[in-house]
């Protein structure tokens, strides 16, 4: 029979025991975020996504970094192969038995995937109409939307968030330092600085000058049209901010919105990531688009993802024609 003596030690060595292991697991998670954030920050900037989620994720999913998937895939979100997935991949079990998941070259790649993942499918399109700052909301959206089937999913991001103050990262403040503590962050050093950049203005003289802005130090969250990933311009962008933000080359910027050095690029604008569509969305086809003041063709072909030409041609209309205010014109 142990004496109290006996138990009394027995506890403090269990005691001890779980506090090592609690500081352990605090020290490896910890290196985590400081490997990883610069990536969850940059993912932030170019997608809208809040980089305490992408942070949280990675480390509830991967076990900060030491998961089979993490260490031979490079795969720190558990993203099975699904099925548009071509490239390589691994199989472990899950839900089911030998189950494949999606293999990268390399973390960045992944977390880009990840990205992407979340941007471009329509059951995650709501979480990109929330408050990038709101982690509570985007954790539940997340549950919500069928990222995971664990319950008590959100709450564990929201508590990995909480304990670990991971919503730093998701303010202009916060990644701005995090910027200046990782010296060797890819990329990072042309977003330490806002941009300056010429808006237009309507100057009471020829000769004034138009009055310099910075652009807004916000993120930019990634939205979807018609398939399409799109962006809205904030005050004091234009195609090369956007470029550096986006990684889309100011070239193809323009190319994939169907303007000219010529155009200006107003705040609320849309700005396509890619080419738009040769048609609208299944349920607008046979639908008619009633012209509003102010709009344009081009207008209404980013409003609708369609590039112009085919708008012209779904409606026997020659490239100069201008719409007015109450023309009906055929969706296709």
């Amino acid at each position: 029979m142990y004496t109290f003596a006996a138990m009394k030690r027995f506890f403090i060595y269990i005691f001890a025991l779980s506090a090592l292991v609690a500081n352990a697991q605090s020290s490896l998670y910890q290196e985590y975020i400081r490997r990883y954030s610069p990536m969850a920050v940059e993912q932030m900037k170019r997608y809208g996504i809040p980089a305490s989620i992408t942070l949280a994720q990675g480390l509830l999913e991967s076990g900060a970094g030491t998961s089979m998937l993490a260490q031979k895939a490079n795969n720190h979100f558990g993203i099975k192969t699904g099925g548009t997935w071509t490239g390589p991949y691994l199989t472990k079990d899950d839900d089911a038995k030998s189950e494949r998941f999606r293999k990268y070259e390399s973390v960045e790649e992944g977390f880009e995937d990840h990205s992407r993942f979340l941007a471009e499918r329509q059951r995650y399109a709501s979480l990109f109409n929330l408050d990038p700052t709101d982690y509570k909301a985007w954790a539940r959206g997340l549950k919500e939307a069928g990222y995971a089937t664990n319950p008590e999913y959100a709450n564990k991001l929201i508590s990995l968030i909480e304990i670990y103050q991971l919503h730093e990262y998701d303010t202009a403040k916060g990644s701005k330092h995090h910027q200046r503590q990782q010296d060797v962050a890819r990329n990072e050093r042309q977003h330490e600085k806002p941009h300056k950049e010429v808006v237009e203005t309507r100057p009471s003289k020829p000769s004034q000058k138009p009055a310099e802005v910075m652009v807004a130090s916000q993120p930019l969250q990634i939205r979807m049209c018609n398939g399409c990933r799109y962006v809205l311009a904030r005050k004091g962008d234009t195609f090369e901010t956007l470029a550096e933000v986006t990684g889309v080359s100011r070239k193809k910027l323009m190319q994939f919105n169907e303007v000219d050095d010529t155009y200006v690029l107003r705040a609320s604008t849309p700005v396509y990531l890619e080419k738009k569509k040769s048609h609208v969305a299944s349920k607008q086809r046979g639908q008619f688009h009633e012209v509003k003041e102010g709009q344009s063709m081009h207008a209404i072909s980013q409003l609708y993802g369609v590039r112009m030409q085919m708008l012209y041609r779904a409606n026997s209309l020659e490239p100069d024609f201008m719409p007015a205010v109450g023309d009906l014109l055929m969706l296709d």
